[in-house]
């Protein structure tokens, strides 16, 4: 066989790359890749991925496995919990379709543009109870589990119990813990939970201290109950599992949720948790070079990457030598063009009106939006396009989208570029679940929602959602995502899947908000373009964009930011500052991306994850 070496103009050193199926003369990675022909299991959490692996070992498939997996991240805190958002997509390989998963809670009862602007507020807020959505993870682990899993919500939740009955605290989030507890300290229930000693100096655990959950344990002890009642009585597996969802969504768990909420100043009732449904959907997806490309609909920024890719798909980017400065501002220009339109046009589409998305994933339209990029420069005040002509309709909103482009860019850009408060806002929460098996089941989920400093929902032990602060209260921002009752925000969680000849190809997720299909969109380049493994394309130095509009805090941008690896070489970053590139650097830049990769040709399953943050997985 012969070994192919592509040299990188940005870097002191070589970076190999090679085909997936290449076993001599790996390249060395920080982390090794995962091998498997059984299954596949990985998430944020080292502990979370054990869980995972506990499930296989009882005979789960995927589905079960990811749900456990969900289960444990939530009980683990840090970056998302019970209260928050779940979104999936999963590959059936019985009716070889992929599904997805819209599990994202709805604003509640009362959260109107007046509401929020009656308190002197821009957007809603970044914590707090009016910060929260209806809770949706819950919903959508027991949803996955009901109609694709195979064991009980019992098994499912068991190594999650266990956690919350006592788990040694990790470093990352024991520390964010202590970051946060001034904020927390607004919130009793949030203090009885997170501030472990209380008047001390450190009042957050201590890194490796055990760290018990009474109040959610209890709650997880009901929804198990309520399964194990039902089945004593003669349901079947899903009606067992259904009616543990109805007690947390219409029981005495929403009823204590509602109340928690609504007493420390939320909005979220018991109708609005009745009300609220998980939805099962039909992905978006484009092609690429002729390879299936699924993400969630427009209520994620999920299209943004496959109009993207729409565009790339006009140019040789292999030839332009990975990474090189032609390559960066190719892509960085792609981006920006496809990121305005989802500034604008993306929101949910359970509310009108509809938003044009097969004008916005016409591969026609991506070739007209190619005629706007400037081939030697960054254009700071590139806009959303048209999409409507080519969906043979007009645009409803010409006039707002005139002022969009002449006004907003100046409005909402960060006095202080990069500054801590912008870059946490920009990159908030979120972890990944990837999971497989050798029945063919392929699962790739991106929850978040109450990270810390969360606000705890009464004494159920559940953070809720900080997830309203996605919408926006001015309609000229965006006319589609516009709070009001019952609408779910366009959020930035967004898994991914790839299928090749039909069969699955990638499964790929990251966390951290905005960054995430900005980033994804690299590492599936990597995989695709430039033949990297799935471990070399996860660790892989990726940059970053800060030109759109951040979904978080006061929704601010910086047109021509740019983060780049500490590898870039002087003149590389000499050509992109010409081009006008406002530049920074970081020691890692790539991800934390977890990923799948399937070789047919083995009959075997690769797994990566980034060498940039706690996650990792087992195979088998």
């Amino acid at each position: 066989m012969k070994y192919y070496v592509l040299i990188i103009g940005f870097f002191c050193c070589s970076f190999a790359v090679r085909s997936q199926s290449f076993n001599n003369f790996p390249v060395q990675t920080q982390k090794p890749p995962l091998h498997g022909k059984h299954w596949m299991a990985i998430t944020g959490k080292p502990l979370a991925a054990t869980a995972g692996a506990m499930i296989f070992s009882k005979g789960g498939n995927a589905i079960d496995a990811s749900c456990a997996m969900l289960a444990a991240t939530c009980t683990m805190w840090d970056v998302l919990a019970w209260g928050g958002e779940t979104q999936a997509l999963i590959y059936n390989p019985k009716t070889k379709k992929v599904i997805a998963i819209n599990a994202l809670g709805v604003a509640p009862t009362g959260a109107t543009p007046e509401f929020f602007k009656g308190k002197g507020m821009k957007y809603p807020p970044r914590y707090g109870p009016l910060a929260a959505v209806t809770p949706g993870t819950a919903g959508g682990l027991m949803t996955m589990l009901a109609e694709y899993g195979t064991l009980s919500l019992k098994d499912v939740l068991a190594p999650a119990m266990q956690l919350a009955e006592g788990y040694p605290i990790e470093a990352q989030t024991a520390n964010s813990i202590e970051r946060g507890k001034d904020e927390i300290k607004k919130w009793p229930y949030s203090t009885k939970v997170f501030l472990t000693h209380p008047g001390e100096k450190r009042e957050a655990p201590d890194a490796g201290e055990i760290f018990v959950q009474k109040d959610l344990l209890t709650t997880l002890q009901k929804l198990v109950e309520s399964e194990q009642l039902a089945l004593k009585k003669g349901k079947t597996r899903k009606e067992a599992i259904y009616a543990a969802y109805e007690r947390f969504y219409k029981g005495d768990i929403a009823k204590e949720i509602a109340r928690g909420s609504q007493e420390q100043g939320g909005l979220i009732t018991e109708q609005d948790l009745a009300n609220w449904k998980v939805k099962i959907e039909e992905p978006m997806m484009t092609t690429y070079r002729g390879i299936e490309v699924y993400k969630l609909q427009q209520w994620t920024q999920g299209p943004a990457m496959l109009q993207t890719l729409n565009i790339l798909e006009n140019f040789d980017l292999k030839s332009m030598g990975y990474n090189s400065s032609r390559y960066i501002h190719t892509l960085y220009q792609a981006m920006n063009l496809a990121f305005a339109d989802r500034d604008f046009y993306y929101g949910d589409p359970a509310f009108g009106p509809e938003e044009p998305m097969k004008g916005l994933l016409s591969k026609d339209y991506a070739k007209e939006r190619i005629k706007s990029i400037n081939w030697e420069m960054n254009d700071p005040k590139i806009g959303p396009g048209d999409p409507y002509p080519f969906e043979g309709k007009q645009n409803p909103y010409m006039d707002l989208l005139k002022k969009w482009g002449n006004n907003q860019v100046s409005l909402r850009q960060s006095t202080n570029p990069l500054s801590e408060q912008f870059l946490e806002d920009f990159t908030a929460g979120t972890t990944s679940v990837e999971a497989t098996d050798a029945e063919g089941w392929v699962v790739s989920i991106t929850p978040s929602g109450g990270w810390v400093p969360s606000c705890i929902a009464g004494n159920t032990g559940i953070g809720m959602s900080q997830r309203m602060q996605s919408f926006v209260l001015d309609p000229g921002e965006n006319p589609f995502n516009v709070v009001e009752p019952g609408k779910r925000p366009r959020v930035t969680l967004t898994p991914s899947m790839a299928l090749k000849d039909g069969k699955p190809f990638l499964s790929f997720a990251k966390q951290a908000g905005d960054e995430q299909d900005q980033l994804l969109l690299q590492f599936f380049l990597n995989v695709v373009e430039f033949n990297m493994t799935v471990q070399e394309s996860c660790e892989a130095p990726s940059f970053k964009t800060f030109q759109m509009y951040s979904s978080f805090g006061d929704h601010e941008k910086l047109p021509g930011a740019l983060t780049l690896n500490n590898d870039m070489p002087p003149w590389t970053r000499k050509e992109l500052s010409r081009m006008g590139y406002k530049l920074s650097y970081e020691e890692r830049t790539s991800g934390p991306i977890n990923a799948i990769y399937f070789d047919w040709k083995h009959g075997s399953f690769w797994g990566g994850s980034s060498n940039q943050g706690e996650d990792y997985g087992l195979g088998w």
